[in-house]
């Protein structure tokens, strides 16, 4: 069983959770592991979201990369689904985002790709946490010596080459006269997004892109958006995107000031394929986290709406199960499988915008398509060592086997843990607000009594 990888990758706090000693494990142990069939020394490319402690866990992975002989191609500061296309573009071995995504800033993460960019499978994962345990004990990979010792080299054409890239996705498109507002996190973005959407025309209106290592994703980006919504409804903006520090996740926001989370992107996105012919299976994924008002409007569409584990690798695997081409999560997580093997922010955001174009309807004219219904999500923030206990503690399935009881058909709820943080997260959904709201919290309550000393939060 997995101790050191969650959801998303290798997760703690900089320094301590996630020293450099194991960044430097990690990178010793992945790159045997991910490079094993590489012919002469094999070439893996690293980038980072920007935060303070990026600079001394590159520093360690890449002195474990380089112990194993691999050429280490560093690009700065780069969105993580810029590593996903560049290691395919580059034909390198493998690849490595280091960041906690939306996390604060004293997080901070490991996140590998192999060389066909695509995050690891859970077999390989362990397989880098048996070598891991292995190395501790007695350290017996290979150790090269002078000219076979790997090098750093400087990946200099990165962010042009992705700009590029997702710009050659929307052959045509031509945003001149839309008015649009981002908000890049402070984090990986900032460089990068509004060059892609001034590349296509729209007259662009940047946000919290003075990135400076401690203020990624503080009031701002997706998981923060009151900023982007003043600004959009001060300024007469036609929609604003916002991103997360590493620019896998984008969410929206319409010319109201009103949010459009994921499920909303998909149900746009995935009725403007299926009209044009280009949903594959009439079938879009997403997870158990996804609003019933998905359901029914794909029902309602004749589209077919699989659910996945919370989590974009789960999604993917569904997509690449099925040949599907698009899924994502509520959380942002948008996949264009046709252009991407991971979640890409920029890439959604363009490809929402030339829907929107192609439709002749503004996003607040997309988005009332479908019902959303009432749902209150609370983190409760527990001890890391007894989140194990959360199926099993008595007290906490006794209130919830009694809330359970009182359900009408429309009702539904969702407590899982987390998989990038140490909270459990409660999710109601219901068509009556007030009563899901007061349902949340004595869950929640009892959660935190039993695992936990505080709540995290409510939305």
């Amino acid at each position: 069983m997995k101790k050191l990888f969650g959801t998303d990758g290798v997760r703690g706090v900089a320094n301590t959770g996630l020293s450099p000693e194991l960044a430097f494990k990690l990178g010793r142990a992945g790159a045997y592991v991910l490079t094993k069939n590489a012919k002469g020394a094999p070439k893996v490319l690293v980038a980072k979201d920007g935060r303070r402690s990026g600079d001394m866990l590159e520093a360690a992975l890449t002195a474990g990369l380089c112990s194993i002989g691999a050429e280490v191609y560093q690009c700065g500061r780069m969105p993580t689904p810029a590593v996903a296309f560049l290691v395919q573009k580059y034909k390198f071995d493998a690849g490595v985002m280091i960041t906690a995504s939306h996390n604060p800033v004293e997080d901070n993460g490991i996140k590998f790709f192999n060389a066909n960019g695509f995050k690891l499978p859970d077999q390989l994962e362990e397989e880098i946490e048996e070598l891991i345990t292995e190395i501790e004990v007695n350290d017996t990979l290979t150790r090269p010596t002078g000219a076979d010792v790997g090098v750093v080299k400087n990946c200099a054409n990165a962010l042009d080459d992705y700009a590029a890239f997702v710009v050659s996705t929307v052959p045509g498109l031509n945003l001149a006269g839309i008015k649009l507002a981002i908000d890049c996190a402070n984090g990986a973005t900032s460089e990068v997004a509004h060059v892609i959407f001034e590349k296509l025309g729209a007259n662009v209106h940047t946000l919290f892109n003075q990135p400076d290592g401690c203020n990624i994703n503080a009031d701002c980006g997706s998981t923060h958006m009151n900023k982007l919504k003043e600004f959009v409804i001060a300024n007469k903006m036609d929609l604003g995107l916002a991103f997360d520090g590493d620019g896998d996740r984008m969410l929206a926001v319409d010319q109201n000031g009103n949010e459009v989370d994921g499920d909303l992107l998909l149900a746009i996105c995935g009725l403007d394929l299926k009209q044009r012919e280009q949903l594959t299976g009439n079938t879009i994924v997403s997870t158990v986290m996804s609003n019933q008002g998905l359901e029914v409007f794909c029902k309602n569409h004749g589209i077919t709406l699989l659910r996945a584990a919370v989590g974009d690798r789960y999604v993917l695997e569904k997509m690449l199960e099925g040949g599907f081409v698009l899924g994502g999560e509520q959380s942002g997580h948008t996949i264009f499988r046709k252009f991407s093997t991971t979640g890409d922010g920029i890439l959604a955001g363009v490809h929402l915008l030339a829907v929107l174009a192609r439709q002749g309807k503004s996003l607040a004219q997309m988005s009332q398509m479908v019902e959303i219904f009432p749902q209150v999500l609370i983190n409760v923030r527990v001890n890391k060592e007894r989140m194990k206990d959360l199926d099993t503690c008595p007290k906490i399935k006794k209130v919830k086997d009694e809330i359970e009881a009182q359900f009408t058909g429309d009702d539904r709820i969702l407590l899982r843990t987390s998989g990038t943080e140490p909270l459990v997260r409660v999710l109601f959904e219901g068509r009556e607000k007030d009563k899901i709201t007061a349902w949340a919290q004595q869950l929640a309550d009892a959660v935190k009594e039993n695992l936990s000393d505080g709540v995290a939060g409510t939305h």
